[in-house]
């Protein structure tokens, strides 16, 4: 059992890398000054684990962000995300170089496949997958990346993918909290060596107005994200919340001074449809 202790304790991944189990997610977050600006509030409150992706549009702010800091770069775990136009064996490679370009760094510690199924290769999205990720295990052998993982995927597209994967993705990064855990796939995920982490972890902002859990967060003295995040700890994923607002970025990552009951995690998990579900890959108009 993974330590809960602070922000910086960590996940091991199937080849060994470090995850720290609480990420700062940066989507829809502006690029520029507002990227910059709470990136660097997310590490100055003791995060080291940040999350971005090339279609956010966001990664020179959150480069500089990473700069601004002053943290060392090995002190960080960056992670970010190919995007649907990008597919195929040289398209992949080209895009993890623009990347890093972009971010400003030599090497990601995770790259990740965000979706599984784009619209533009939907009759042989297997085999473009497969391609795909031939050029992600090349990007891990170069050591662009530090580990390889997919978003998005459902227990089908992985078992395509197992097929002519010569190195199973190390992460899945899903729709992930109170309103669609998901448990089916994320049990799957587990079984094949895969770590869970939610993105959207406070369902968009939704979670806010729940009063089950508002009425949770009342009796422990916490905030509804707190309780909700904790959750997802107790759960053992990694969620990565996003906020502009350096207090609730700092009130984000106070989450181990209290532990939350059997009796409570069962009632947060009965939440299931309270604030959306995951949207289905296979019809995904992008």
């Amino acid at each position: 059992m993974t330590k809960l202790t602070k922000l910086t304790d960590t996940y091991t991944l199937s080849n060994g890398v470090q995850v720290p189990i609480v990420g700062f997610g940066t989507w829809q977050t502006p690029d520029g000054d507002v990227a910059e600006a709470s990136v660097k509030a997310a590490l100055d409150a003791g995060y080291r684990h940040i999350d971005t992706a090339t279609v956010y549009g966001n990664e020179v702010g959150v480069g500089k962000g990473l700069k601004a800091s002053g943290v060392a770069r090995e002190d960080i775990f960056l992670t970010t995300k190919l995007w649907n136009t990008d597919r195929g064996y040289d398209q992949t490679l080209a895009a993890m170089d623009k990347s890093l370009a972009s971010l400003g760094v030599d090497y990601v510690d995770l790259y990740l496949i965000h979706w599984p199924n784009p619209a533009a290769y939907r009759d042989h999205w297997q085999e473009m997958n497969a391609e795909t990720w031939r050029a992600m295990e090349a990007i891990l052998k170069a050591g662009k990346a530090r580990a390889i993982g997919v978003s998005n995927f459902r227990q089908h597209h992985l078992e395509a993918l197992f097929k002519t994967a010569e190195i199973k993705p190390m992460v899945n990064q899903i729709f992930l909290n109170p309103s669609d855990r998901q448990a089916e796939l994320t049990a799957y995920n587990t079984a094949h060596g895969m770590l869970n982490e939610g993105y959207s972890p406070l369902g968009t902002g939704k979670m806010f107005g729940v009063e089950a859990l508002q009425q949770l967060a009342e009796r422990y003295h916490k905030s509804v994200a707190q309780v909700v995040l904790r959750w997802s700890l107790q759960h053992g994923f990694v969620p990565l919340p996003k906020s502009v607002h350096s207090e609730r970025i700092q009130q984000n990552a106070d989450l181990f001074d209290f532990e939350l009951s059997p009796e409570d995690m069962a009632v947060i998990d009965g939440l299931h449809g309270v604030a959306g579900l995951a949207k289905d890959p296979d019809t995904r108009e992008f």
